[in-house]
């Protein structure tokens, strides 16, 4: 990759990291990456629905949620044919290169903010360098402001270079929901990848460490439960009600109480709870929002069925009914050894790699694996990359930023790594 365009991905990120958008509402993001795209004069670029399967979109924000963002997007100055094309929360774009015969290779990055509140203190870079999120109550504080910017990058150099083949670009909306990855791992250009490089940066890796293929990923199911009961007044007939809280407190400790599991990790958490209006007033309504994962896709399957299986009975054994809905849910699939030692042998050689690293296990969740699942299924190898970079505070906290020296180093990996499969098809 030349100097020059090492000198530029700082900008670019940066830009990205002062628009964040949360998930299926990245209309802004999705077009300052279609502006991006074009300047690289792809063969083929899809924008919303057309880079997707629209139908196995998960969890979708409401048309209230959704309005406000795209207002704001139109307002910053999105271009309005790619609003129209991401109208309804159709977020994210899909670029290809296709120069004749070659392997097809993709890459997934993703493109969504979460809802944390940016640290304003000079000692947070963004805030004291002037490129602190202008979204107030949102960031990008799990780097996917880096994972564009690389994704970019790598088009661009791969556009610029002698490949044969395809190349696809997935540039992939509503990770942090877990709801983009199924509706692109099933739309029309995952189908035919042969190899497919995922990416993150960081994850507790410093800066020159490059992990060349994550295992382990917790296959994950995020749940909505909503209890319906009777309302009634609680000191004048209170044997009139049917108690929501009851049936969803009862629900809340027997979900802790699901064994673990011999063969292999699970987890359950349920973060939020709601319900009630007065103290003297018996609830007629509590919702709760949970998820469990599991080590194995199985064993996380295992996990729902337990766990939805317990809020029926809690909601049946205090007159209530229970309804549980899935919100978004991903499985589990591992890098391709062969594909990882491939990345591995490439970052040996990378300016600014101090430890390559085989693989390592990832312990939390990620909906990429959608898209490695269905290239591993046809017969295709993926890997998912990490790019360590130094970072003041763990992901997903106030003072997340990253090392902007990994942004190069990323980039060069990718692109050396693309340049090596279509030489040696492993």
């Amino acid at each position: 990759m030349s100097r020059t365009m090492h000198e530029g991905l700082s900008e670019r990120r940066r830009s990205f990291h002062r628009y964040p958008e949360p998930a299926w509402r990245e209309f802004y993001t999705t077009s300052l990456l279609v502006e991006a795209i074009e300047e690289v004069e792809v063969d083929e670029l899809a924008v919303g629905r057309e880079a997707m399967a629209p139908d196995e979109r998960m969890a979708v924000p409401s048309d209230e949620e959704l309005a406000p963002w795209f207002e704001r997007a139109r307002k910053r100055g999105a271009r309005e044919d790619v609003l129209d094309a991401c109208e309804g929360g159709y977020t994210g774009c899909v670029a290809v290169l296709d120069r004749g015969e070659g392997p097809s290779i993709g890459l997934r990055v993703d493109i969504d903010g979460l809802f944390v509140e940016e640290a304003p203190d000079e000692s947070h870079r963004p805030a004291r360098e002037g490129f602190r999120s202008e979204h107030e109550g949102l960031m990008h504080a799990c780097g996917h402001d880096a994972h564009m910017t690389v994704g970019l990058a790598v088009l661009e150099a791969v556009a610029e270079s002698d490949f044969s083949g395809t190349f696809t670009v997935f540039f992939q909306p509503a990770e942090e929901e877990g709801g983009g990855g199924r509706p692109m791992a099933e739309g029309p250009y995952a189908k035919g990848i042969e190899y497919l490089l995922c990416v993150h940066v960081g994850l507790d890796h410093p800066t020159g460490e490059v992990v060349a293929g994550m295992e382990k990923p917790l296959a994950m199911s995020h749940m909505n439960v909503a209890f319906e009961g009777e309302s009634s007044h609680a000191g004048q007939a209170p044997e009139k009600g049917a108690n929501a809280i009851q049936a969803m407190a009862s629900a809340v400790s027997e979900a802790y109480a699901i064994p673990r599991h011999s063969e292999g990790m699970t987890r359950v958490n349920v973060g939020r709870v709601e319900a009630g209006t007065a103290s003297n007033v018996i609830a007629e309504d509590a919702r709760i929002t949970a998820e469990v994962r599991g080590e194995t896709t199985r064993l996380m399957e295992s996990m729902k069925g337990r766990f939805e299986r317990i809020c029926t009975s809690a909601a049946e054994m205090h007159g209530c009914g229970a309804d549980v809905a899935i919100h978004s849910e991903s499985p589990r699939a591992d890098s391709d050894p062969e594909l990882a030692t491939l990345v591995q042998e490439v970052a040996r050689g990378v300016e600014g790699v101090n430890r390559p690293v085989g693989t390592a296990e990832f312990g939390a969740s990620e909906d990429a694996t959608f898209l490695m699942q269905a290239v591993q299924e046809a017969g295709g190898l993926a890997t998912y990359a990490i790019v360590g970079t130094d970072h003041p505070d763990s992901h997903h906290t106030p003072h997340f930023d990253v090392d902007e020296r990994s942004l190069g180093i990323a980039v060069d990996v990718l692109t050396e790594s693309i340049e090596r499969i279509r030489k040696e098809r492993p």
